[in-house]
């Protein structure tokens, strides 16, 4: 069986007085996450198979997630990393705003209760935020807070503070 795969984007954007950046992220929905708060958040990705590219794939799963098509702009490579789970997930950056408000999240369909056989939906995530990266590195699930260095890096190579 072939590794599975996952794409997303990485919004961020520059604070008002522009001295700031700030990263979207969400909370993942389902009961499994409810309580939850540290390393409970993701940045909005999905799976793919080998008819997709990933970048086309991370667009798709941005509007699947979120109900909003993904931002125009510049994507920047952020690169690929495996997560715990052994998925590997490739991310990029794009400098956008987008009001949390306007998002329609997609949902899911699980057993729930485990061996009840009653079948419930959920949201993909339950809620998005604008966070600066050091406030949103303890949400995220670990696997994905190597993005939030690389994407530092990226805004430090060009002189943007984080």
């Amino acid at each position: 069986m072939p590794d599975k795969r996952s794409a997303g984007l990485l919004l961020f954007r520059r604070t008002a007085a522009g001295d700031t950046v700030e990263v979207l992220i969400g909370h993942m929905g389902g009961p499994f996450w409810a309580a939850r708060d540290e390393a409970a958040w993701s940045i909005p990705k999905g799976e793919y198979g080998p008819e997709e590219t990933p970048e086309a794939a991370a667009a798709r799963e941005f509007q699947e997630e979120l109900g909003l098509p993904a931002p125009a702009g510049v994507r920047v490579p952020l690169g690929e990393a495996r997560q715990s789970s052994g998925k590997t997930v490739t991310v990029w950056a794009v400098e956008a705003d987008l009001d949390p408000a306007r998002a329609v999240f997609g949902t899911f369909t699980m057993e729930w209760p485990r061996g009840s056989g009653t079948l419930r939906t959920f949201p993909e995530l339950d809620r998005i935020g604008w966070f600066t990266p050091p406030r949103a590195t303890p949400l995220l699930v670990k696997g994905q807070r190597i993005f939030l260095e690389r994407l530092a890096s990226h805004l430090a190579e060009r002189g943007a503070e984080t």
